[in-house]
């Protein structure tokens, strides 16, 4: 207990004190130790969970700790009230004030818990959740620190705000670990609420007017899903006599019907894992400093949706919620792989393959059987890293070269190859074999046939092929030389080079070990989460098989060196429609002019950009949303 006590409040405590430390220097050291210290304590819980072997329920009577967070909910409600007023967005406003009244009459005048559950709840979950929250999200503020002082000389005309921009990055991190480590719901909406608010902050830290605009969309799009969660908590106080997650779950899992407060959870976690409709904040959110959009997507504001949902998994099993969780989580999956096609902006390119990957998440969540949900947790795993590593290499490139544009990283293996092997790593992680990305997809297309969920096969089959394909054209980018490429200064400072390292690592420790990872702990959590024995999902035989696919991934390229090693190269000049001026990069055309030659990739922008698929995406998925909670609400009452 006091373990999840101290990585609640360590971080908080150091992101009041980085808000005071003025100087780079020293700030960065704090940075440091404090990476260091929370890193330390992740493990540590870790090792002493599954020691344990048991779930740990904590705190039941805790009277004074809910008047002093209702304290800060109203502090919290006064920022979002004055920055809501100061930018006239007034519906801000209101959508806050319901959920504030709401919460606030419940714990003053709200009936009492005739018996009141545990506050806190530790199972496997929560150690993988703190895992991902403690390292990938300290590699990130690792990396901040470095990235912060070229991306500031190199954006003269931002205000630096750094101090405030590094307590802010700790805030989050003191959240995530308060939402994953609670079972008291009205404890999770509270630190639900601060990463909505650390997340608008962040966005806007330009303050430019694009990044006020996209601040306020993410606001007001997690505040509706505060307002269902605030709703939710209401109903299961009044109707149920119940505040725990668990409790709910339990319920659900036992045939209770509990569709009207589980679909309300489910609505909130939706918006926070931005699923379509709500997928614009979360694309907005590119315009902050790149820690910004790597923790937005790897470790903390889209982790806590897909953590609710599979949560919540035991009580959507054959039901309307999950109906409506699935189908909104394949459609995205679907509609943002498409829309991934089209983008050359590598950071948007990431952000869509975000939302889409947490799509396939929300899918698996949504058919509550074991091996869906197996397939999620390690999809939520394999994506925190290498996502968190695919933003923070695209970010160092940028800094590099001036641009993140994919089409700019052609030859990149040649002009920054250390930099690009970090991100052929990434790139990797996330559709090659035998990465576990590839073979959690496998999983979940098992189960949705299981399920007898077609559509679902529809989607995840045609998805994954456009993943396929805009992740090898990135990669072809990459690797692609031509003759004569001028190698370009790293300036990526060391700082930055420790963060990326050490993820690129991870990465490949994740794919050797995850077997071990599935037996050892998502296994016995799902075991645990269904009250049943649950059969083994990966076999003895699909072991070897990824074993040799790992070998022959480092073979193949020293085999290919040895039999190429003795051989004389003679290098071919290509044809380029005239005479080839040697370099491969220049030819003499027909009317005796020297003619730069460019090899682009194709985007197909006119079949899957944004003016053809965002509008017509964002209107079936919220025709699908209404129509199916009406639906599911209308048959509950």
């Amino acid at each position: 207990m006091y373990l999840i006590g101290f990585l609640i409040c360590f971080p908080l405590i150091m992101a009041l004190l980085l808000y005071l430390i003025k100087n780079d220097h020293v700030r960065k050291y704090f940075v440091y130790a404090a990476c260091g210290v929370i890193i330390a304590a992740s493990v540590l819980f870790a090792v002493r969970q599954i020691i344990g072997g048991a779930n740990g329920t904590y705190l039941r009577n805790t009277h004074l700790i809910d008047l002093l967070m209702s304290g800060v909910e109203l502090v919290l409600f006064g920022v979002i009230v004055y920055y809501s007023i100061r930018y006239r967005k007034y519906y801000v406003v209101f959508i806050a004030a319901v959920q504030e009244f709401l919460l606030l009459w419940m714990e003053f005048f709200g009936p009492e818990i005739a018996h009141p559950t545990a506050h806190i709840y530790s199972d496997r979950l929560t150690l993988i959740m703190c895992l991902i929250i403690g390292i990938v999200g300290c590699l990130i503020c690792i990396y901040a620190t470095g990235y912060m002082k070229d991306y500031h000389n190199h954006h003269k005309d931002f205000k630096n705000r750094k101090p405030f921009f590094f307590s802010m990055l700790f805030v989050f991190l003191g959240a995530m670990y308060g939402l994953v480590c609670s079972n008291n719901l009205t404890w999770i909406y509270f630190f639900w609420e601060i990463t909505s608010l650390c997340s608008f902050l962040l966005i806007g830290y330009n303050k430019t007017e694009e990044a006020i605009k996209n601040s306020f969309r993410a606001l007001w799009m997690n505040l509706l899903g505060g307002l269902a969660f605030a709703i939710a908590i209401v109903y299961c106080r009044l109707v149920y006599q119940i505040d725990g997650l668990q409790e709910l779950v339990l319920m659900g899992a036992k045939g209770v019907l509990v569709i009207i407060p589980v679909i309300l959870l489910a609505f909130a976690g939706l918006t926070k894992s931005a699923q379509l409709p709500f997928s614009g904040w979360l694309l907005g959110a590119m315009v902050a400093p790149t820690p910004t959009s790597a923790l937005l997507h790897s470790a903390t504001m889209v982790k806590a949706g897909v953590y609710l949902l599979l949560r919540l998994s035991p009580a959507l099993a054959g039901n309307l919620a999950g109906t409506m969780v699935t189908s909104i989580g394949g459609f995205t999956f679907f509609a943002t792989s498409l829309l991934a096609i089209a983008q050359t902006d590598g950071k948007k390119v990431l952000a869509y393959s975000t939302v889409s990957n947490l799509g396939l998440i929300t899918a698996c969540a949504g058919v509550g059987i074991h091996e869906a949900v197996w397939a999620g947790i390690l999809l939520m795993i394999f994506h925190a890293v290498s996502k968190s590593l695919m933003f923070l290499s695209v970010g160092a490139v940028e800094n590099c070269t001036g641009s993140r544009n994919i089409e700019d990283m052609h030859g990149l293996i040649v002009k920054l190859p250390k930099l690009a092997f970090v991100m052929i790593v990434g790139i990797a992680g996330m559709f090659l074999a035998p990465f576990g990305m590839l073979i959690s997809k496998w999983a979940a297309l098992k189960a949705f046939v299981d399920s007898k969920s077609i559509l679902m096969v529809v989607f995840l089959v045609y998805g994954s092929a456009s993943t396929l394909f805009y992740w090898t054209k990135w990669l072809g980018k990459i690797i692609a030389v031509v003759h004569n490429s001028e190698k370009k200064k790293d300036i990526t400072k060391r700082s930055e080079w420790t963060s990326l390292l050490s993820q690129a690592v991870i990465m490949i420790i994740l794919c050797v070990t995850f077997p071990i990872i599935s037996a050892h702990l998502i296994e016995p959590l799902l075991s645990e989460m269904f009250h049943d024995t649950i059969p083994v999902i990966i076999s003895k035989g699909n072991v070897f098989i990824m074993a040799m696919m790992l070998c022959m991934i480092a073979i193949l390229p020293i085999v290919a060196r040895l039999l190429t090693h003795t051989r004389r190269q003679k290098v071919v000049l290509s044809y380029m429609g005239g005479a080839n001026t040697g370099d491969d990069r220049n030819f003499v055309n027909s009317f005796e002019q020297e003619t730069k030659m460019y090899l682009a990739g194709w985007y197909m922008e006119d079949y899957f950009g944004e003016k053809r698929l965002w509008r017509p995406s964002l209107i079936g998925a919220t025709a699908a949303l209404v129509i199916l909670m009406i639906i599911a609400i209308g048959g509950a009452v």
